[in-house]
């Protein structure tokens, strides 16, 4: 039988969706207006002032659900970009996303958003809100495969910051920018182990240490104050000393977090406990995927000594959607339960 689409007024919706170490991201293909801007970060604000209404849709219930991903194609003003990228979650837009750079550079080569694939790599330039990022899809016989990523500079903003937790007084953090900032704190000092704690405690325990550096923290980034926002805090087993044993972090993710390891690599590198061309293995301590990721290059961002980050890792397909709103649906527009 034949599916065909119910009457509905407004638009459709089409999506790819994948998923990368377990990490959901809805890619939207068709349906969206105008995201009008000259630039990407430009794109992002307008996308946050007036189609902010579609983000809901699509992210949240009955559609998505609290911990759904979106990225939104649109066009980049650099002219070496294969494509821009707007990423979207439950709250709002991020700047950079690991796990959606990964899914994206396989989901641009099979959907041919790219010149003829090349073998054994394939290079696709994706600008993202915080810049342009390299990404390079294993491609063979007509067929993708994993994707490694080199990031924008990644550097230590702030090192050995004491804050003080609702709960847990003193706590003291790291800070560190790799597309978007991150707090690190070993989740020891909670009483907490990454791997075998309830969920439920790890995520308490990491958003009041974010609540606290969002009102004791000011943070700041040289190109842009857009990029001035902590996205949250990482939990991690603390074992930041090089091995090529898998190290463990969890960010409210099911993936190890594509730009918390950029910036988790930048913060190691920052302290001398790894060194150029060392890779690392980086586990969710949610699900066990993993993500490799080394530092390749020192570079500068403003006056931060930085570092261009490699990380890879694997997406998989998981369906197409198209979606639609009945005009007598008093849910279209989404809600959240946690």
């Amino acid at each position: 039988m034949e599916l065909q689409l119910p009457p509905h007024e407004g638009v459709e919706l089409s999506v790819v969706d994948m998923h990368t170490g377990g990490e959901p991201l809805r890619i939207i293909v068709a349906g969206y207006p105008e995201v009008r801007g000259d630039s990407v970060l430009s794109k992002r604000r307008y996308a946050r002032e007036h189609l902010d209404h579609l983000r809901k849709v699509l992210m949240f219930e009955p559609r998505g659900h609290y911990d759904m991903y979106g990225a939104l194609i649109v066009d980049s003003e650099t002219p070496e970009a294969d494509l821009g990228v707007l990423f979207m979650h439950n709250e709002g837009y991020s700047t950079m996303c690991g796990h959606a750079v990964i899914a994206l550079g396989r989901f641009a080569v099979d959907y041919k958003l790219v010149k003829e694939p090349l073998s054994p790599e394939t290079q696709v330039n994706i600008h993202c809100p915080c810049g342009l990022v390299k990404a390079f899809v294993e491609y063979s016989a007509g067929k993708t495969g994993a994707v490694r990523f080199l990031s924008v500079p990644a550097f230590a903003f702030a090192t050995d910051v004491t804050v003080t937790v609702e709960g847990f007084g003193e706590v003291m953090v790291d800070i560190s920018y790799g597309g978007a900032f991150y707090a690190f704190v070993d989740a020891q000092r909670f009483g907490l182990d990454v791997k075998q704690s309830r969920t439920r405690d790890l995520v308490d325990a990491a958003t009041a240490v974010t609540r606290a550096i969002k009102s004791q923290v000011k943070l700041h980034h040289p190109v842009s104050d857009d990029l001035a926002f902590l996205y949250g805090t990482i939990l991690t087993d603390g074992r930041d000393q090089f091995s090529p044993e898998p190290t463990a972090n969890i960010c409210v993710d099911r993936s190890p977090t594509g730009s918390g390891v950029t910036a988790r690599v930048a913060l190691q590198y920052h302290k001398g406990l790894i060194q150029l061309n060392q890779t690392r293995t980086f586990q969710s301590g949610a699900t066990g995927s993993q993500f490799t990721g080394k530092a390749v290059e020192e570079t500068r961002c403003g006056d931060f000594r930085a570092v261009v980050v490699e990380v890879a890792g694997r997406a998989f397909y998981t369906g197409v959607s198209r979606f639609v709103q009945e005009p007598q649906d008093e849910l279209t527009h989404g809600f959240l339960l946690k």
